[in-house]
């Protein structure tokens, strides 16, 4: 890690607003390895993790990464990052890490104040996604070395050039999580530049990247917010409205294509079904679970129910992407709405059989699993990702009216 900023853009978006709003909940976030095949503890060296741990926490804000946040325009808007915001940022360092291995796992939790921890997510995820690279590539040779990036490379430049075929794409750099490395990660961006163009290509979320390659920072907002402030809640009335409550604060602070709703956190079709009448205003849904193509036809008909015209709303398609659900989706959708893609890890960690299945990419999360000392859930429209003591799952089931759900495979 290279920075603070070498991070998603809706992760700083969602600090400030819990800044904001949440700051002095306290949050406990912990890495969970949903492929169990994949032993990091046996792989990674725990005195090579805790080193780039302990280094991320000596990290803070340069004077240009500072002066980029506070002047630069994001979603058309400048001083998107208030003063007071930016001035406890720039005093920022990361709280302190709890590292134990376990049964071939590594257990890697932060807690404290949420403003503070939460930044900890992607730069866990990445420091473990790259170790993990440099753990199967440490004993090839420079020539050896030197073929597996190349083919690489022409497998990335075959994608860009089967993307350059569709007819009005929009697709963004979504890949900072699940990277293969920082400097694999740019070199796709560069890529996706060079080989689309500033009017296919969108932007990154890697703030450090956006900066350096002077292109668009892209985020919004994710599943965290609403799963800390149902924790939060104190009776089930007050966690049937946790999920808009947190979005009527968005509301206050965000306008035009920062007004992203992502409905899948406790289910998409209960969520939509009882969201008050100011969300379908919003410009557009994030589809991050579940079938997309079932998710974005069910909004297209919430939109309607609503008198809204989906081709005016925008589609984020964001969850387990590659070329072919790509062009996909695009076919099914563009004209009826208009539609977006963030593309992340078949992006920056397709390695698929370059080096057997040892560097292929797998499922790992970093995610809040309690809040003030409740127990946070995620539902999903994939059961695959649901997370939350059982009990509570099925509380949640019961309030947000979710039935039956189909389990799909989860890859990455």
């Amino acid at each position: 890690m290279r920075s603070l900023i070498d991070t998603d853009f809706y992760k700083l978006l969602m600090c400030q607003s819990i800044f904001r709003n949440r700051p002095d909940t306290n949050v406990v976030f912990s890495l969970i390895n949903r492929t169990k095949a994949v032993r990091l503890a046996d792989l990674i060296d725990e005195g090579e993790l805790r080193e780039q741990l302990d280094h991320v926490r000596s990290l803070g804000l340069s004077r240009g990464e500072s002066t980029w946040l506070r002047g630069n325009t994001f979603y058309g808007k400048r001083q998107m990052f208030r003063s007071d915001f930016m001035e406890w940022f720039e005093g920022l360092r990361l709280p302190a890490y709890h590292l134990e291995k376990r049964d071939g796992q590594y257990e890697l939790t932060f807690e404290g104040r949420w403003p503070e921890v939460m930044l900890w997510e992607i730069p866990a995820l990445a420091v473990l996604m790259e170790l993990r690279s440099r753990a199967v590539l440490k004993d090839m040779g420079k020539f050896e070395l030197q073929v597996l990036y190349a083919r690489a490379m022409a497998r990335i430049w075959e994608k860009i050039k089967r993307l350059r075929r569709i007819e009005g794409l929009k697709i963004a750099d979504f890949g900072t999580r699940r990277r293969h490395s920082f400097l694999w990660q740019d070199w796709c961006v560069q890529a996706m530049q060079e080989g689309l163009g500033d009017r296919v290509f969108t932007g990154t979320s890697n703030c450090r990247i956006a900066m350096k390659r002077d292109i668009e920072a892209i985020g919004t907002n994710a599943h965290e917010l609403p799963m800390v402030e149902a924790a939060l809640a104190e009776t089930d009335a007050e966690l049937a409205e946790a999920p808009y409550r947190v979005l009527a604060d968005w509301h206050e602070e965000h306008d035009g294509n920062l007004r992203i709703i992502l409905p899948d956190t406790f289910g998409t079709e209960g969520f939509l079904g009882n969201a008050p009448g100011w969300l379908s205003k919003w410009t557009g849904i994030r589809i991050d679970s579940g079938d997309p193509a079932q998710g974005a036809e069910i909004a297209i008909r919430w939109w309607r129910e609503r008198g809204e015209d989906p081709a005016q709303k925008l589609v984020i398609f964001s969850d387990g992407l590659d070329v072919e659900k790509i062009e996909e989706l695009h076919a099914q959708f563009h004209g009826r709405v208009k539609v977006s893609f963030g593309w992340g890890t078949m992006l920056t960690n397709d390695f698929c059989g370059l080096a057997g299945d040892r560097l292929a990419p797998f499922s790992l999360v970093c995610k809040a699993v309690s809040a003030n000392g409740r127990p946070t859930v995620k539902l999903s429209d994939n059961p695959n990702k649901a997370m939350g003591p059982a009990g509570e799952i099925a509380r949640y089931k019961r309030i947000f009216g979710v039935t039956d759900q189909v389990a799909q495979e989860v890859l990455v």
